[in-house]
């Protein structure tokens, strides 16, 4: 084990024997030779923090495509240099990612050069698996989804709306990291529930509200540390009907939100779990489920040999360094890769198969390249251009020893070339900072631009079912933020489904 100070923060980090393990496993192999990655010069947190700043999940915007001219939404600001297209035109043919290649200069940075091509060749509007979705249009960061709207970081989705890091979920509102459930509203951080409103921290939990840490429940109401019970309110057993009797009080929005600080009062007067998760070997992190051998994991499933590893939507395996990936093997300092992305390095923003990319970003079903950004299909190309095999493993060595000269190889991307301003990125959001200090380190910062808000027109009934059918479509103001939205019609069909006693 070595001491290291990090080169951003200062601060004393340490890199371990499995550390070295892993850079060395991991390690592009050229034309026979392994390119050996060195160890890092930023502590675990200034790393992640690097690779969430390329990462715009929610800030959206009206802009025009760059191909056709037509108004599309997307996470690129309208200002910024970028040349954007819709994503059926960008997933199309009717545009050469290869028109863009250039020879790598050996007498300027890496780099530099990346962030010139970057400048240059068009980009999907916004980031989802366009290829596996049906119906899904106004997603970000998600992909194989169904008949979606709204939804961020998240995949494998049948009918959702509104929520964010929702995964193998089916008619699900309002929610943010569940899992495999169905039929849920306003949960956090549950797993295969069912027909069940306002849950944190709950595992296979049916027909109930307002539960925390609890498994196997049913018909439960305003509950904490339960185990396989049923029929219980404020952690009492109840009748069926005296049950029945509590929930049709929460049929309106008031007494929902009474009971929501009744129950946070409740949940606080509980012990909790000093880490979330279930089937676990050998792990240091929190929510995590079905791990093994997971050393510093955050927010994951399926993980076995993995270390430094946030958000995995999916499977991985033998991965280190990792924001928001899934079904992968053997990627190190990666942000949003998935569907296949193995032997990967120092990549960003691909969901289709890919393996053997360094630095690379925007390559879906590629192989074997270097440097490329936009790039479908292809194999053996460096900064955009092709090459034969024998060419591509005689020059890529000599650019990582440049790289190596430079100071540049074994990093992720610099903040400073990211597509977005620090305070658009998911970096804002964990590691919060002003725009005197975002500015002060050579950070982009995006202002606010001026909204005017108009005021709300309809007025939301008290219980679902005075809600007339006229809802959808009226002007809503928030009243926290101010801010107008509109509910649409499957968002007011499901109220009422999940509701089916007060309609």
């Amino acid at each position: 084990m070595t001491h290291q100070t990090c080169r951003q923060c200062q601060s004393s980090f340490d890199i371990t024997e499995d550390d070295l393990s892993f850079l060395e496993k991991v390690s592009p192999v050229i034309a026979g030779k392994k390119e050996l990655i060195p160890p890092p010069t930023l502590c675990p947190d200034c790393r992640l923090q690097r690779r969430m700043a390329c990462v715009n999940q929610l800030a959206l915007y009206e802009r025009k495509c760059d191909m056709t001219g037509t108004n599309v939404v997307s996470n690129i600001k309208p200002e910024a240099p970028y040349k954007v297209y819709r994503q059926q035109d960008w997933h199309s043919d009717k545009w050469d990612a290869l028109s863009y290649g250039r020879d790598f200069d050996f007498s300027r940075s890496f780099f530099e050069q990346w962030n010139e091509l970057c400048l240059a060749v068009p980009r999907p509007s916004l980031f989802t698996g366009f290829e596996f979705d049906e119906n899904s249009a106004y997603t970000n960061h998600s992909g194989k989804n169904k008949d979606c709207y709204f939804i961020f970081d998240s995949d494998e989705n049948r009918e959702c709306y509104y929520s964010y890091s929702v995964n193998g979920c089916t008619n699900c509102t309002d929610c943010f990291r569940v899992r495999k459930s169905e039929l849920c509203y306003e949960c956090i951080d549950c797993i295969r529930c069912y027909d069940s409103s306002f849950l944190q921290d709950c595992d296979n939990c049916t027909e109930s509200m307002f539960l925390k840490n609890c498994t196997g429940c049913s018909h439960c109401i305003m509950c904490s540390n339960l185990k396989n019970k049923e029929y219980h309110v404020e952690n009492k057993p109840v009748s069926k009907q005296e049950f029945e009797s509590f929930k049709a009080i929460l049929g309106s929005k008031q007494m929902t939100k009474n009971a929501q600080d009744r129950f946070a009062q409740l949940a606080a007067e509980f012990p909790q779990k000093f880490m979330h998760g279930t089937n676990n070997e050998d792990v240091l992190g929190d929510y995590l489920i079905n791990c093994k051998n997971a050393f510093m994991c955050f927010d994951s499933e399926d993980l076995w040999d993995c270390r430094y590893v946030y958000q995995a939507f999916m499977p991985l395996k033998s991965c280190m360094d990792i924001q928001e990936c899934g079904d992968g093997e053997l990627l190190y300092e990666c942000s949003v890769l998935g569907y296949s992305a193995n032997a990967s390095q120092f990549c960003h923003h691909v969901l289709a198969t890919i393996s053997e990319l360094t630095y690379c970003s925007l390559c879906p079903h590629s192989k074997n390249c270097f440097g490329c950004i936009g790039l479908q299909r292809k194999q053996y190309c460096i900064f955009n251009k092709q090459y034969s095999q024998e060419e591509y493993e005689k020059l890529v060595p000599k650019i990582i020893e440049h790289m190596r000269s430079t100071g540049e190889y074994g990093e992720f991307f610099p903040v400073t070339i990211s597509t977005y301003a620090y305070n658009e990125s998911l970096a804002q959001d964990y590691y919060p900072l002003t725009k005197v200090e975002v500015l002060a380190r050579g950070w982009e910062w995006k202002d606010k631009d001026p909204r005017d808000y108009r005021p709300q027109t309809y007025q939301i009934p008290d219980a679902i079912t005075d809600t007339t059918d006229t809802a959808v479509g009226e002007v809503l103001a928030c009243q926290t933020c101010g801010k107008n939205y509109r509910i649409i019609s499957k968002e007011l069909a499901f109220y009422r489904m999940m509701y089916p006693a007060a309609s």
